[in-house]
């Protein structure tokens, strides 16, 4: 296997601990009540995230909330890659296929090596005569827009070289393929490590706490009002500048995107942007029923259907259709179940059927609303709307581009910053950008650095050095002119400089791939577990082995065949700011889509574990499984509905898993 590319070889460490624990939650908490920060971010999904590092790196004051989990909406339920959508290419959209690709390469080699790897998949041929020409040349043009090896370049196969790679193919059904590179990820990992690394730099992180509306003061957005749904306390978290990152909850669809009566009125969260939720629907089979040594990705009629290579499992999706129900609880139908089946069983000898399959999610995509038609057609180009001042909305984009998107979304704010000046409201100001002397923090591996800036000047446009890592898009939104008010008057904001900061985890990287033997010995570990946690934690492998050392009967799987360790659990706790079974379960770890039970068997440990790191009694474990097994049950009942509405009636009768104001059961606050 080749040696993964090290980023913080010589990087500068992190300016404070990054681990999200329990004692983390409670100092953001405090900070949130006391100070005035440059900017909240509302929204725990890849933007939101993305946001915060942006901001704290560049060394503005940075809250968080999150009214649910991290990635606990889209960003947990993707395709599970960072690619530059080939079909976009076809779709001539230049623009958007670059700045992925683009993305694509910075992940792969700086910013999260321990978390992106390339994947090969095979593309089928149908046609004899003009498509091998004509998908060759796209290809061509794709590698190029892609780098120099920053992935293999694209091979061609005659039927029978493609049948050797793909047994599993009916031979009936292509003439001959083309075998491609992109690259996959745990999305749910990436969004913690992403916070984890926003709070290395010194951001102010809360999940379940649910903004309930704006606060105005002069004309301008001056904060939010928000609910910790743990506690009940209402809480005021006071900004010069709120950016909102709620993904299919941009607009007016919820009554929660009003400002808060006696705060300067009402009007819809996302100002003027409006989105089509667009639901994309994907199943899980197991690796060995679809004997394959790459990939697959093929034409549909409206679309693309890809089968992704995920450990022992693979990953088929997705579908396009819109969703105009509850943005909180999207579901799969058997209709879309019964679709995906079909576009995959046209492509093999063996087909799969309804029995096959051990898990299935449903995630939202934030599309632009551009008029009607097929969501299939709207673009996935990011907007950001700023009409408001003292708020900045974002709605559409892609995974891959998060930080592009998070970018843009900075900018906007530092230009209203600017264009706002300093105001002295008498409120302490918050910490820029750093950690230091944070009382009570959690301890933990830091993110590895990366502080030049990237080149600046009053109308710079982006420009690419060796393939995108040099200079990042800067100007009057990111540069000189842009500020803050600092206790000497306002300060600059700096251009972002994300493109040079790895994620947490991936300093160091490449020195423990190499020494993986060894860390299998010394620990007393297989072999392949060591190398599964160097895939999911990186250089953060170091503490999940301390763990283990001081508590060896952590290294015992939780459940079953899905090898997730105990540590994980406890770490999960401990490091990456899960609060609830649901949290562990369906994204710190992937239990919930892996395993047949959709994890039932495995929630009862987990919840002990759980339970030991978080304070939680007896009762309290045991209502997170009853609520968990309720929510299953929800997610099974809608999959066996022919259609939307059904299936979405039928997951709303699980309940949300937030709130539960201290130790009373939901439903006696609920009723």
């Amino acid at each position: 296997m080749t040696r993964p590319a090290d980023p913080g070889a010589g990087a500068a460490a992190a300016p404070g601990p990054s681990a999200l624990g329990p004692s983390h939650r409670a100092w953001s908490r405090q900070r949130m009540a006391a100070e005035v920060f440059d900017i909240v971010v509302v929204g725990g999904g890849v933007t939101g995230t993305g946001a915060a590092l942006d901001a704290a790196t560049r060394g503005l004051s940075v809250a968080l909330i999150e009214a649910c989990d991290y990635a606990a909406g889209a960003s947990s339920k993707s395709s599970k890659l960072i690619h530059g959508g080939l079909r976009y290419l076809e779709m001539l959209d230049f623009g958007l296929v670059r700045e992925a690709l683009r993305e694509r390469r910075l992940l792969l080699t700086t910013l999260a090596p321990h978390l992106v790897r390339p994947v090969p998949f095979l593309w089928p041929l149908t046609h004899r005569w003009w498509e091998r020409p004509y998908l060759g040349a796209g290809l061509l043009l794709y590698d190029t827009m892609g780098g120099r090896k920053a992935v293999p370049r694209a091979r061609h196969f005659s039927r029978t070289g493609a049948l050797r790679l793909a047994p599993a193919l009916n031979p009936d059904a292509f003439v001959g393929a083309v075998q491609f590179y992109d690259a996959g990820e745990d999305d749910a990992r990436m969004v913690a490590v992403l916070a984890r690394t926003a709070a290395a730099y010194g951001a102010a992180l809360a999940t379940n706490v649910r903004m309930d509306g704006l606060l105005s003061e002069g004309g301008r957005v001056a904060g939010v009002r928000a609910r910790d749904l743990l506690d009940g306390s209402g809480l005021v978290i006071r900004g010069r500048h709120v950016v909102l990152a709620t993904g299919a909850w941009t607009g007016d669809r919820t009554g929660a995107g009003t400002e808060s009566a006696g705060e300067g009125g009402s009007g819809p969260l996302g100002g003027r942007l409006r989105v089509r939720p667009s639901k994309g629907v994907h199943i899980v089979v197991p690796r060995d029923r679809i004997r394959m040594d790459t990939g697959l990705l093929t034409r549909t009629e409206k679309s693309v259907l890809f089968v992704i290579p995920w450990g022992e499992h693979w990953l088929i999706g997705d579908t396009d259709t819109e969703w105009p129900f509850d943005p909180g609880h999207p579901a799969a139908s058997r209709a879309d179940i019964d679709y995906l089946l079909a576009k995959v069983n046209r492509m093999l000898r063996d087909p799969l059927d309804a029995g096959d399959i051990e898990g299935v999610f449903a995630g939202l995509r934030p599309l632009v609303a551009s008029g009607g038609g097929d969501t299939t057609r709207l673009s996935r180009e990011h907007t950001i709307d700023s009409s408001r001042p003292g708020l900045s909305v974002i709605a559409g984009g892609k995974f891959t581009t998060y930080r592009v998107m998070a970018r843009d979304l900075i900018d906007a704010a530092s230009r209203d910053l600017a264009a706002a000046g300093d105001r002295a409201d008498g409120r302490p100001r918050a910490a820029s950008g750093t950690a230091a002397g944070r009382a009570g923090a959690d301890g933990g591996t830091g993110a590895g650095g990366g502080t030049g800036a990237a080149r600046t000047g009053a109308g710079a446009d982006r420009t690419e050095a060796d393939g995108g890592m040099g200079a990042d898009r800067t100007g009057a939104g990111g540069g000189a002119g842009a500020g803050v008010a600092g206790a000497g008057g306002p300060r600059a904001v700096p251009p972002s400089r994300t493109h040079q900061v790895p994620l947490v985890g991936a300093a160091g990287y490449a020195q423990r791939w190499d020494s993986r033997e060894r860390l299998a010995s010394a620990s007393g570990l297989p072999a392949g577990q060591v190398e599964r946690l160097l895939g999911r934690y990186g250089s953060c492998i170091d503490d999940l082995l301390a763990l283990i050392a001081g508590r060896p009967e952590l290294a015992q799987p939780v459940s079953g065949p899905s090898g997730y360790l105990a540590a994980e659990v406890v770490y999960a706790c401990t490091h990456e700011g899960a609060v609830r079974l649901d949290d562990v379960l369906a994204r710190r770890t992937r239990i919930a889509i892996e395993s047949r039970d959709r994890g039932l068997a495995a929630a009862p440990r987990v919840a002990a574990l759980m339970a030991a790191e978080l304070g939680w009694d007896g009762e309290r474990a045991s209502r997170e499984v009853a609520q968990y097994a309720r929510a299953v049950a929800a997610d099974l009942a809608a999959q066996g509905e022919p259609d939307d509405m059904l299936a979405s009636q039928a997951r709303a009768k699980a309940p949300d898993p937030v709130p539960f104001y201290g130790e009373r059961p939901p439903e006696s606050r609920l009723s």
